[in-house]
């Protein structure tokens, strides 16, 4: 893959420059704000950017503002998210729309390198990447709370690795139950949120997620 990464803090835009490089990633450019990052991705045409949500001048939310705006101009990019907070409002801006290829996770989080290029090729190769943390946050955030408190805390739960790109397969070997009754959750989340089933996994999470912001 061929990566841009937008970091403000020195030490870890070069660490996880390096880190990256170790794995056999090429890294076309590693900035510090979210002007040089529009500019970088114009100049290089990455695959994935990595953006960091707060950078300069404020460190408020420069970061968001850009991923949206790469977004919508650049509609092969990857976006991955990778920071220290949740900001739901950007979020969901980056969530909506579009549904594939992209990630939100959190820097505490992510304790594995591997794990993380895992989530960088998902997102490169249209899926989502979605931390956990991130999820719930949004729920939380949700102005569509009759219909989530209709969900039963199982159903919560396989809706949230859903939102992680997890297959039904994958969610059944985590939650230590049958691949028929994660089906039979899913089915249960569409109809309670009112949702069309769908084959493909990233598709229906962000068509969930579109829904909780509606």
């Amino acid at each position: 893959m061929r990566i841009v990464v937008a970091e403000d803090t020195r030490i870890l835009r070069d660490g996880l420059v390096q880190l990256l490089r170790m794995r056999g990633q090429e890294i076309v450019a590693a900035v510090g704000d979210g002007e040089a990052l529009r500019e970088a991705v114009a100049e290089h045409d990455p695959d994935v950017a990595v953006i960091d949500v707060r950078m300069p001048p404020t460190f408020t939310d420069e970061g968001l503002r850009a991923a949206v705006d790469l977004r919508r101009s650049k509609p092969k990019l990857g976006v991955l998210i990778f920071s220290q907070y949740v900001e739901t409002r950007f979020a969901v801006d980056i969530l909506a729309g579009r549904s594939d290829g992209v990630g939100y996770l959190l820097k505490e989080r992510v304790a594995d390198i591997d794990e993380f290029v895992d989530a960088l090729h998902r997102v490169h190769n249209g899926g989502t990447a979605l931390d956990p943390e991130v999820v719930s946050q949004l729920v939380g955030a949700s102005r569509k709370r009759p219909a989530l408190e209709a969900l039963s805390p199982r159903e919560r739960e396989v809706l949230s690795l859903m939102a992680q790109g997890l297959s039904n397969a994958t969610i059944a070997n985590t939650l230590v139950v049958t691949e028929r009754a994660v089906e039979k959750h899913v089915s249960n989340i569409f109809l309670k949120l009112d949702l069309p089933p769908s084959e493909v996994g990233h598709r229906r999470v962000l068509a969930v997620l579109r829904y909780l912001d509606s």
